[in-house]
């Protein structure tokens, strides 16, 4: 049976605890890639609240994708 996804789902703000249950991380890896690089995109809404949506999420995800050990992710 398939269910109905709210149309927002994807673009909707998320707070890094849901945003690290989402990828299956810790919180604290989320925060040391906001400050080292290479983790998903964030919004920075104000000096200490940062959001993802869930379409940053899988786009970072997906870029992850490789076809084997060889290849390096993108």
């Amino acid at each position: 049976m398939q269910t109905q996804r709210d149309p927002d789902y994807y673009d909707r703000l998320i707070g890094e605890k849901e945003a690290a249950s989402y990828l299956c991380y810790s919180v604290r890896a989320l925060q040391n890639w906001r400050v080292r690089g290479g983790g998903p995109m964030f919004i920075k809404v104000s000096g200490r609240s940062v959001r993802y949506t869930r379409g940053d999420l899988q786009e970072w995800i997906n870029a992850k994708r490789v076809a084997n050990t060889t290849c390096p992710p993108s």
